[in-house]
């Protein structure tokens, strides 16, 4: 509620207020928005490592809160000169460090919310509880409901508070609902399900896989896999873990935990020596790459949702009634709002329904899931491309191909483009959620955060892909165009985005395929490892002279 006002609504005052060139606007917004998913990364590894998830949510949320608190134009002076000062002249030196300071402390504050809030309330379920399992599943995607219901009140009473009323009043709007969220998160507090963290570096125990690997290299893998190397429960009493079996995948994985001379009561080097546990841990890790890579080009697409389709939108008629027209940063209000109604059916009736069908306790699988919105994204952006054709047709036969838009829009309705995105909406359900899940339960217990980070990784170097895309096509296009490229100049009626929209188009449609070949690859990690006791792993001995090792089961 707090944030996508201001994420949607930052096109327009780049490109209005602070006469950015439409491209220049959408790459500014796209890059501030990757940042905000990229530092995620950072917050997932002190949830998962040192600080837990619940304090860096609210540690995140009370940071944010602050910037909010700080940035509210009743409460700077210094803002509050910036922002009058900005109607008058264009963004410069002081003035310019002053706006991306603060908006990038937004994406600070954020990225920790995106890190570790879905894994601590994915930790509130034990996945080895039938009941409970199914319940994690809904548990995702009500998290998605509940953040397009916060979006519904921000794409329309704070988006229509900031262009109407002023930018001090939709920011003093966002300040008072982070105050609230805060509250409700932390009174939660005595029934929350805490994960108790280690003090350990996962990630640090993954890199040493690749490093004992390398380093064990020349050495042949033994025929029977159980004489590899793993740790006796009964010695480590005081280690929360759970065993992993081995997996005949990425073998050269597993030259970490060759065995080369054995001693009896000295802890081996982790950096020579890992255990089948840590090495499969690898495994999984490297199993999702090829999943994460394939996602990249939907955020892709939906960057120009974002930062086009707004544009797109503000040519338009934009009445509801006689006297009341929707914003342009409010149109992502169309996807949202079905998904407020398309997400309770997802979950109430096609999962049971799919269940009975697959036997699978999400319905459909992960992956399946996620392949079903790469294609849709792929539709989006067809149905996008004719949009803006028929856009363009009208103005060109209407004369308004140099309208300005602000005091001449043009003679068609902005719902035109609901079927953008409401395809895009559908997509989002399926692709996103799915990927949630999907890394939240191939991942290893003390990776959890930065296993869902992947989603917002893959999201990330989507909206950086969408700034060097549209810096490409410009440069491509530069010569063959009068504009100066597709998506040169600020008139966006005499652009050529409708190219634009139908090469994305062609590329989600090869994005999928590749998809499709390495979704069939992958390889499901058991769901539920079991807890192995000391005599049910493998044990390194030392038992003669010669330095035997004997693997015992």
């Amino acid at each position: 509620m707090a944030t996508i006002a201001l994420a949607v609504n930052l096109v327009t005052y780049f490109s209005v207020v602070m006469h950015f060139e439409l491209s220049e606007a959408a790459n500014t917004v796209t890059n501030y928005v990757g940042t905000s998913y990229i530092l995620s990364i950072i917050v997932a590894f002190l949830a998962d490592t040192y600080i837990g998830r619940f304090k860096a949510v609210l540690i995140s949320a009370c940071l944010e809160f602050l910037h909010y608190k700080l940035t509210t134009p009743n409460s700077s002076h210094l803002y509050a000169t910036y922002l009058s000062q900005m109607l008058i002249v264009p963004v410069s030196g002081r003035n310019s460090a002053i706006l991306f300071v603060a908006l990038y402390l937004v994406a600070a504050g954020s990225s920790g919310l995106k890190a570790a809030l879905p894994t601590h309330g994915a930790d509130q379920f034990d996945e080895k509880d039938p009941k409970e399992a199914t319940q994690l599943s809904s548990f995702f995607n009500w998290l998605l409901l509940s953040v397009c219901i916060g979006g519904v009140v921000s794409l329309t009473i704070f988006v229509w508070i900031q262009d109407n009323k002023g930018w001090d009043y939709g920011l003093g709007l966002s300040t008072l609902a982070m105050f609230l969220g805060i509250i409700m998160f932390a009174s939660g507090l005595p029934q929350y399900r805490i994960h108790s963290v280690q003090g350990r570096s996962a990630i640090t125990e993954i890199i040493q896989v690749y490093v004992a690997a390398i380093r064990n290299r020349k050495l042949q893998l033994p025929e029977d896999s159980a004489e590899l190397y793993e740790i006796n429960k009964d010695k480590e009493a005081a280690l929360e873990v759970k065993f992993l079996p081995h997996r005949d995948v990425f073998r050269f994985l597993d030259k970490a935990a060759i065995v080369r001379s054995p001693t009896p009561f000295e802890t081996p080097n982790q950096w020579k020596l890992c255990t089948v546990t840590q090495v499969e841990n690898a495994k999984v890790i490297l199993g999702m790459v090829p999943i994460f890579c394939c996602t990249f080009f939907m955020t892709v697409c939906l960057a120009q949702l974002q930062t086009f389709s707004v544009q797109q939108g503000a040519t338009m008629d934009t009445r509801i009634t006689k006297s009341f027209k929707i914003p342009p940063a409010s149109l992502p209000i169309i996807p949202i709002a079905f998904l407020v109604f398309l997400v309770p059916i997802y979950d109430q009736v096609f999962v049971p329904f799919a269940r009975k069908i697959t036997g699978h306790i999400t319905g459909i699988t992960h992956l399946q899931r996620v392949g079903v919105g790469l294609v849709l994204s792929s539709l989006a952006m067809a149905s996008a491309a004719i949009m803006e054709v028929k856009r363009k047709n009208i103005a060109r036969t209407h004369n308004m191909l140099d309208a300005i838009p602000m005091f001449q829009p043009l003679p068609i309705s902005v719902f035109w483009l609901s079927f953008q995105y409401f395809i895009f909406g559908i997509a989002d359900m399926f692709t996103y959620v799915g990927l949630l899940e999907f890394f939240y339960s191939q991942a290893p217990i003390d990776l959890k955060s930065i296993s869902t980070c992947f989603l917002w990784s893959s999201m990330a170097v989507g909206y950086y892909m969408s700034t060097v895309v549209v810096k490409t096509v410009n440069s491509a296009t530069k010569g063959i165009t009068r504009s100066g490229g597709w998506l040169a100049g600020n008139n966006i009626n005499r652009n050529h985005l409708n190219l634009f929209y139908w090469m994305l188009s062609v590329l989600s449609l090869v994005n999928f395929f590749v998809y499709l070949i390495v979704a069939m690859r992958y390889k499901y990690r058991p769901q539920s490892p079991e807890v192995l006791s000391g005599s049910n792993v493998h044990e390194l001995q030392n038992v003669n002279d010669d330095q035997k090792v004997e693997a015992t089961l």
